[in-house]
């Protein structure tokens, strides 16, 4: 009895064991599967800027993985001995890793938007105003960038009135992430303003398509 009890306890220490390995497994298989065209999402942002910090992107900070960045991609590839197919895969990541990590910073500009002008706001609607941000940078409407988008003159309240100088919290952080990743509540949306105290006709005069809290968002 004494040795089943010993052999059962040895198994339970094993299977707890693969157990509290297998997460970090996926995790690690998650970090370093292949970015490729089509990809928008947080990683292909950090993409972009090591790209660009070598030297080899010279476009806008958008999280989307199109033509540009694939052709970025590719040269960097070249010049490292990779097989230049444009798809940053595990060898291309890993090679990229070496040259020293950078600093995600539209990444942080977008955390602050959220933050200055949604930091009152549920969860789901700082994700929006994140959401709104990346809409415009793939609209042609706007300037194809994420910090360019922040910075145009006129468009945002909070950087008119130094509130985009605050530091971000934790859960800007996180919806900026959410919506760099995909996660969009306003269906598309270009515009929003609070009806309560918003001036512009033309805001008001745009047609609805959600309502967020205090914001309505417009397209």
């Amino acid at each position: 009895m004494k040795k089943l009890s010993i052999l059962i306890l040895s198994c339970a220490c094993m299977l707890g064991t693969v157990l509290s390995v297998a997460p970090g497994q996926a995790q690690a298989q998650a970090q370093t599967s292949a970015l490729k065209k089509g990809v928008q999402s947080e990683r292909v942002l950090e993409l972009q800027q090591q790209l660009h910090s070598l030297g080899y992107f010279k476009a806008g900070f958008t999280g989307y993985y199109g033509s540009l960045t694939s052709k970025a991609v590719a040269r960097f590839q070249r010049d490292n001995g990779l097989t230049p197919d444009g798809v940053a895969g595990a060898a291309t990541q890993a090679k990229l890793e070496s040259f020293g990590k950078v600093r995600v910073t539209a990444l942080d500009q977008l955390a602050r938007i959220i933050y200055s002008e949604a930091r009152g706001e549920s969860f789901e609607g700082q994700v929006a105003v994140g959401a709104v941000v990346l809409n415009r940078v793939q609209s042609g409407e706007f300037p194809s960038s994420i910090p360019d988008v922040i910075l145009q003159p006129g468009q945002f309240t909070a950087v008119q009135d130094g509130q985009y100088r605050l530091k971000p919290n934790k859960t800007a952080y996180r919806a900026a992430r959410q919506a760099l990743n995909g996660a969009d509540p306003t269906n598309g949306s270009l515009f929003y303003y609070n009806p309560a105290i918003a001036t512009a006709k033309w805001s008001k005069s745009r047609p609805a398509v959600i309502s967020l809290g205090r914001h309505t968002f417009t397209n």
